[in-house]
């Protein structure tokens, strides 16, 4: 506890905002608390539409559930597979064969929808036993199962993997599907009603007892909505520093994207800007899922120096042969490739609304969404000054080594736990 509250005094000397959860340049830890001075919970019920182990989501589940197993206190995790073997499938409830596959034949997200629910009714029966005395989901997958956690006074925690559901918008007008629901077939009526709804999500919100935000961007989203600040816990993500490491920097400059070719990534402006350019000896890679949204701007904006890489299961092989990594998205709660390329010592020209892992001139360049112009200015600089590549590369690495490892995203998450039950008493 003492060093919790050495973390909060530095965040209140060095943040106009400070968050439950702000450990950001702290001082080193010198050694664990001892776990018998920690006011953790017995029995974890953790919750998540995911699989255990893997990559994306499933390495988030897999680092959370390895900080309640090592610690002693995880009872059940409920999710969709387990890819692992560090903690026992006993202690993992797998839903991997499922009655809701009956229906797979609905459009995604309706089935999608489906599992969610399927999940939190599942979470919801394990609750109501009386076994355990914390829950954590994830927003969008546990209505029911808070429900049940309010009634039997057990504290809950909701993720939030992105912003608030309405975003920073001060009014929620009534939904096209709502306005014509009433119109539709018995049959559409029943497909309709397995969609998450918007009022689901916004209950989530108050009936749980802390929210895990990811980014100062994504707290601001609840703050406009009226949130107290003691409802907000700031649990960045974390990364392997040991797996994404900084490899030798290529002869010509080499921009790369990675993560879903799609628009809401921003893909349309880097391919725009890149186009504009037009640099000498320098390539643009493309490292990702190529999504038919793209397909036009790939078409429209196509160069014979761009390479499109494609999805592939090594990221950190193209991160740490790339010069800089470029992620104009416009829509995150905290995107782990910023962790990644800032891991392999990339400078990155990224926004704001991508997460809290670069800061402006010191890691990287900040952008604002949609804004092709300063793509093309912040590329046009970092290739032209190396000097400049060198310096916020190794500010890039030295950033995630202190603060942003996995052993730094399990602390965090340990203190939210214990703030969860303190605030529950």
């Amino acid at each position: 506890m003492a060093q919790t509250r050495l973390y909060m005094l530095h965040v209140r000397q060095n943040s106009c905002n400070p968050m439950l959860g702000e450990t950001l340049n702290a001082p080193p830890l010198v050694g664990p608390p001892s776990p018998a001075t920690r006011n953790l919970p017995g029995h974890l019920l953790y919750s998540i539409f995911a699989r255990i182990g893997g990559s994306g989501l499933d390495t988030d589940a897999f680092e959370t559930l390895r900080a309640s197993y090592r610690g002693g206190f995880l009872g059940k995790a409920i999710a969709y597979d387990n890819r692992q073997r560090e903690i026992p499938a006993s202690l993992i409830h797998s839903l991997r064969w499922h009655p809701v596959r009956l229906i797979s034949f609905l459009d995604r997200p309706y089935y999608y929808a489906a599992k969610k629910k399927y999940l939190d009714w599942i979470a919801s029966r394990h609750l109501a036993t009386g076994r355990y005395d914390l829950f954590h989901s994830w927003s969008g997958d546990c209505l029911c199962s808070l429900r049940v956690a309010k009634q039997r006074r057990i504290p809950s925690i909701v993720e939030i993997p992105t912003w608030h559901r309405d975003g920073g918008k001060a009014k929620i007008g009534r939904s096209q599907a709502s306005q014509s629901r009433s119109k539709a077939s018995g049959f559409q009526k029943w497909k309709a009603g397995l969609l998450l709804e918007r009022k689901r999500f916004t209950e989530e919100y108050k009936l749980a007892d802390l929210l895990l935000v990811l980014s100062q961007t994504a707290a601001d989203t609840f703050r406009m909505r009226g949130f107290a600040e003691e409802k907000l816990f700031y649990l960045p993500r974390g990364v392997n520093v040991e797996r994404f490491k900084p490899g030798q920097r290529p002869a010509k400059f080499r921009a790369v994207f990675a993560g879903a070719l799609i628009k809401r990534k921003g893909i349309q402006h880097l391919l725009e800007a890149w186009h504009e350019l037009k640099l000498p000896d320098a390539e643009l890679w493309l490292v990702g899922s190529v999504h038919d949204e793209a397909k036009p701007y790939l078409k429209q904006f196509w160069l014979d120096n761009i390479r499109v890489v494609g999805f592939v299961r090594d990221p950190e092989s193209y991160l740490s042969q790339s010069t800089v990594h470029v992620f104009p998205s416009q829509w995150e709660g905290s995107a782990k490739v910023t962790y990644e390329a800032a891991a392999c010592a990339l400078p990155q020209i990224t926004t704001r609304e991508a997460g809290d892992v670069v800061r402006d001139d010191v890691e990287g360049i900040i952008v604002k969404p949609r804004d092709v112009d300063a793509i093309a200015a912040a590329l046009e600089h970092l290739y032209r000054h190396p000097d400049i590549v060198e310096r916020m590369g190794n500010a890039a690495r030295r950033r995630v080594v202190e603060n942003f490892t996995w052993d730094h995203f399990r602390t965090r998450l340990l203190d939210s736990y214990e703030t969860a039950m303190r605030m529950a008493r």
